[in-house]
């Protein structure tokens, strides 16, 4: 069985886990010991704080082959030289390269921009929406981050909650919960957090992670379809098809 070792578990991390779980490698993730994920329910980050961690079927266990998905506490890669992955795919989305290098493995694919295929990887997979989201580059870039987050449902920044503070966010609500613009949604070290449309809250920050001004805490779905906060997204399994193709194409 080939192995992949997926540096990052966000959600759009967990599509590309997801399809290679799916169609037979065996799979570790690698997370830091307090996952910024926002998008919480539909993240294999999210085994970091609970133990297991379900999405779509697919389980993700900190405790090492006990689940479909394996999950080490290993923000800097160190565990790559022993474990020898035939694949790596840097799903960070930190928007620069901190670290990964095409040496790491046979094949090491990024996702987003800060990589330069076929310098510093073999392949980079475009993460911005549009016409080109999902394809795979052999040669260059993705396209630039342009700091304004992808339209949903027509809303692009007002749909992002981020912090007014720093410390931790704390909230009553439940991702999966009905939202009304100019709700409370919940504080930072007593600063309100308030939403500016309404809609589904889809993603919260866990509370045990501490933020700083400007952080992205939560996320709210104007479109309101509350059963897409519990399963993998469009975007996200677009993006794993990328990876699958150059990961597999010769």
């Amino acid at each position: 069985m080939p192995l992949a070792v997926v540096r990052g578990g966000g959600d759009l991390a967990t599509g590309v886990i997801y399809r290679l779980w799916k169609i037979g490698f065996e799979v570790i993730v690698l997370e830091m010991n307090r996952p910024t994920v926002v998008r919480r329910t539909v993240a294999a980050a999210q085994a970091v704080f609970d133990g297991t961690h379900t999405v779509d079927g697919m389980t993700t266990s900190l405790i090492a082959g006990k689940r479909d998905v394996s999950l080490l506490v290993d923000p800097h890669a160190a565990s790559v030289p022993d474990l020898k992955p035939d694949l790596l795919v840097d799903a960070i989305m930190a928007k620069k390269n901190i670290g990964t290098h095409k040496n790491m493995a046979a094949r090491v694919v990024a996702l987003g921009p800060g990589f330069s295929a076929p310098e510093d990887v073999h392949a980079v997979i475009e993460t911005q929406r549009g016409h080109n989201l999902g394809r795979v580059i052999y040669h260059g870039e993705a396209e630039p981050n342009t700091g304004i987050p992808g339209e949903v449902g027509g809303e692009t920044i007002r749909r992002v909650i981020r912090s007014p503070g720093n410390g931790n966010f704390h909230s009553e609500l439940s991702i999966g919960d009905m939202v009304q613009a100019g709700q409370l949604i919940g504080r930072v070290e007593g600063g309100a957090v308030y939403a500016e449309i309404g809609g589904v809250l889809r993603g919260l920050i866990h509370p045990l992670v501490t933020v700083t001004t400007g952080m992205k805490i939560a996320d709210i779905d104007p479109r309101a379809a509350r059963k897409n906060c519990f399963s993998i997204s469009d975007k996200a399994l677009a993006i794993a098809g990328g990876v699958l193709e150059a990961a597999l194409v010769k």
